[in-house]
């Protein structure tokens, strides 16, 4: 992967900043770019690559600004786009909002961002916290060079030396969001579970991490699942994506998870598993409406989990007409109350322990004159958050901290089970 030149562009098209970092394109290029994407959008074929003339535009929009890229060899994508997403990412911790008026107030600095961040077109330090420390949000360059941190030296470009505590800890989170749509007869239509698992790290000197999962975990990851077989029990993740930090050449071998930590909090991993999910918390809902006087509503909510766990902070939206007045409510736990920004009712459940089933009435009322226009089914959605539970099955097996001066580090481990895209059908 290289990149011949990058460019920061109004909406217009107007080129804001660039940098040349090959040599091997015409910079002027850049004036094709704005009519090939509105080309593109009136054809209604809109990809984050153009190509033209032999040369390849990778583009990403963000607030009022285009990051392009330009090209002459087969790039590939995927890790262009990754660099311009990381690009945004270190800009918006420097200038708190990455627009184009920032771009104009900060010229010295993105340049000196541009010539850190790639080195002849090739990604080099991504870091944010690294780069901070020898490029300073000012801008004002004192008389003697800064020395450059060793992070950028070494090969561990996300982790300085020389980081001190008192007390020695990890806190590892383990975080899936179910994602799911199912009819009113109880059918699950789609299902999905996207996890994460996240660090915050505090932990002096240059420590190595290794992350042991449960045997239950299968992997499948490149070459994998030919070497070992496919015999055995296993989940199956898909899209999984590691943190830099990682030795994946150790994972494969081992299925080890061995790596030095960033300093402070980062995601290690995220993955995907689709498959087949019992709801969580199932809601029925049955409305009945007396006409052009009043509609009542019986909702009636259970939790299909594990008796030992519970979910909290449990809200159920219902919608409602738009035309609806004079609400009343009747909850056997919690508090239901009336929304009209969202047209429906948003039943709070602080609490709500598993294999449990609660039931809320309410009644409202309809104008006397109804609406000829003819309102949809919008679904019911389920917002929920159950600790100590994960869907997947997926658990930290071991998490060791080894580091050359032997001191002792606490590691915490928590897992949460929460409400992605959950949606259910009313009848």
């Amino acid at each position: 992967m290289s990149i011949s030149g990058l460019f920061i562009l109004d909406l217009k098209g107007n080129v804001v900043i660039s940098r040349n970092y090959r040599g091997d394109v015409d910079m002027n290029c850049i004036e094709k770019f704005m009519p090939l994407l509105v080309e593109k959008e009136d054809e209604g074929t809109v990809n984050p690559v153009l190509v033209h003339a032999g040369i390849s535009y990778t583009y990403i929009k963000y607030m009022n600004v285009f990051l392009v890229t330009v090209s002459k060899k087969n790039t590939n994508v995927i890790l262009v786009l990754s660099a311009l997403y990381k690009i945004v990412e270190v800009f918006n911790e420097y200038f708190k909002s990455l627009e184009e008026e920032a771009v104009r107030d900060n010229f010295v600095i993105i340049y000196e961002l541009f010539d850190e961040m790639l080195d002849f077109g090739y990604p080099q330090t991504t870091e944010s916290k690294i780069l901070q420390e020898f490029i300073t949000q000012q801008g004002n360059r004192i008389e003697s060079a800064p020395r450059p941190p060793m992070a950028v030296t070494n090969a561990v470009s996300w982790r300085s030396e020389g980081i001190k505590y008192r007390k020695n800890e990890v806190f590892l989170d383990v975080i899936e969001s179910v994602n799911m749509l199912a009819n009113a007869q109880g059918t699950v239509l789609r299902s999905e579970i996207v996890g994460s698992i996240r660090f915050r790290v505090v932990l002096s000197g240059m420590p190595e991490l290794r992350l042991g999962l449960n045997d239950k975990v299968f992997f499948q990851q490149s070459g994998a699942s030919s070497r070992r077989g496919n015999g055995g029990k296993g989940v199956e993740l898909e899209d999984i994506k590691f943190h830099q930090c990682v030795r994946l050449s150790r994972f494969d071998s081992e299925r080890t998870i061995s790596f030095i930590p960033p300093d402070g909090e980062f995601e290690l991993m995220s993955y995907r598993l689709t498959t087949q999910v019992k709801p969580l918390i199932w809601v029925e809902a049955s409305v009945e409406r007396h006409a052009h006087s009043r509609v009542e509503y019986m909702v009636k909510a259970k939790s299909q989990f594990k008796r030992q766990s519970v979910a909290n902070h449990v809200e159920v939206i219902i919608p409602v007409p738009s035309d609806v007045s004079a609400p009343k409510f009747k909850t056997g736990a919690g508090s239901a109350k009336y929304v009209p920004e969202l047209n429906a009712i948003v039943w709070t459940i602080r609490s709500f322990p598993g294999g449990r089933e609660y039931i809320m009435r309410s009644s409202f009322m309809l104008p006397s004159i109804g609406s000829e226009d003819i309102e949809g089914k919008p679904p019911i959605n389920v917002k929920f958050e159950i600790p100590y539970y994960t869907t997947s099955g997926l658990q930290v097996r071991y998490l060791k901290i080894i580091e050359k001066s032997g001191y002792q580090a606490l590691p915490w481990v928590r897992y949460v089970t929460q409400n992605g895209d959950y949606q259910l059908r009313m009848t």
